[in-house]
């Protein structure tokens, strides 16, 4: 499953040369892992209220093109297989039709009151089957 989301660039995320600092992609994944979850009909905000908890452990970013202020891109957030402990997503951002950044994550389901690892929800498995 593949959620496609539309950013546009703010002025604050840009630095003194008037790139995207790079840190903000970070950000733009974030963005996209939770639409992909709102698009399959899950909360992260619920699932963070019922104590689940999905922290970045490996994160991946190739550079190919910039973007800058006020520039439309397209992201692209796909999921990788089937969750277990962990989830993976990869990523492609496109501007004017040509593919500008890509990357990848892996985070891990995290049981807020014992800090240790746990599957993934049921309910998520159920709603990707």
């Amino acid at each position: 499953m593949e959620d496609k989301l539309d950013i546009y660039v703010r002025y604050s995320e840009t630095d003194q040369m008037s790139f995207v600092y790079h840190g903000n992609y970070v950000k733009y994944f974030e963005m996209g892992r939770i639409s992909w979850l709102n698009k399959l009909g899950f909360s992260y905000k619920k699932m963070e209220d019922d104590g689940i908890l999905l922290p970045v452990i490996d994160l991946k970013i190739n550079f190919k093109q910039s973007a800058k202020f006020d520039d439309k891109l397209t992201l692209i957030t796909k999921l990788v297989k089937l969750p277990s402990y962990m989830i993976e997503f990869n990523y492609e951002i496109f501007k004017d039709g040509n593919i500008i950044t890509m990357g990848y994550t892996k985070l891990i389901f995290l049981n807020s009151k014992t800090n240790k690892p746990m599957r993934c929800p049921k309910q998520i498995l159920d709603a990707l089957n």
